[in-house]
């Protein structure tokens, strides 16, 4: 018997869906702390099982993969405190400040979304996946084809530019792949699922089907350091040269 979630979990999301505001939550934050924050950390301690058998380099503690319920709304037009899902992250050790590929889950009222690779990169981060596709195109499209031949993600989306980067040839072979501007590929199941014994045994199915396409990514996003990923975001001054 495997970890998973409750009727009184999504009973609270969907609650959540209609009263999103503070005076609300923190009247029912102890539903919060029992069904949903425990609930979700034993998941993720399950899936750190799994995921040790296969991506080792993923593992991470259960309160550092969980993603805040909270949102941030400070760019936002919505402004609603709090998300109606619940998340967690498995970026690649050693690459979690300079966004690595990793695993992600997501678990809705409607659907549990299960995921692996990058999600819409830097420029730092996309330039380096780009670099390397123009030497190892075959090994991506042979990783995306045995993914896609699994039956447990949907090919990859990619949000393509409709013509070749700028800095990059347009009659290369892998044109198609160097216009990607997102290296995620995702699977969708039931919301239900998260209620059944077997949940983390069907989310851990899917990330190892999707565990070659992690892996190659990561491969060109190691050589990001953090100092390249900040200086792109304008998070540092330009004088500064402290390094990282």
């Amino acid at each position: 018997m495997g970890p998973h979630f409750s009727e009184q979990t999504f009973d609270f999301l969907e609650e959540l869906e209609h009263r999103n505001n503070r005076e609300w939550f923190e009247e029912h934050k102890p539903v919060y702390e029992i069904e949903l924050k425990a609930r979700m950390l034993a998941v993720i301690e399950s899936i750190n099982a799994g995921l040790g058998e296969f991506a080792p380099q993923h593992l991470r503690p259960p309160n550092k993969a969980m993603m805040r319920i909270y949102r941030d709304v400070r760019f936002s037009h919505d402004k609603t405190p709090y998300k109606t899902h619940l998340a967690a992250f498995w970026p690649r050790q050693g690459l979690e400040k300079t966004g690595g590929a990793g695993f992600f889950v997501q678990v809705g009222v409607q659907s549990v979304m299960v995921a692996g690779g990058s999600w819409g990169p830097g420029p730092q981060q996309l330039r380096a996946i780009r670099e390397y596709l123009l030497e190892h195109h075959r090994a991506m499209r042979g990783v995306l084809a045995d993914v896609s031949r699994t039956g447990l993600a949907d090919p990859l989306a990619g949000n393509p530019l409709v013509r070749a980067p700028k800095g990059f040839p347009a009659d290369h072979p892998a044109v198609d792949l160097l216009q990607n501007r997102s290296w995620a590929m995702t699977g969708f199941l039931p919301g239900a699922a998260a209620l059944g014994e077997d949940f983390t045994d069907l989310v851990l199915k899917r990330f190892r089907a999707l565990a070659p396409l992690v892996d190659l990514l990561n491969v060109p996003l190691s050589s990001v350091t953090p100092l390249q990923r900040e200086a792109a975001t304008g998070r540092r001054e330009q004088g500064d040269s402290t390094a990282v």
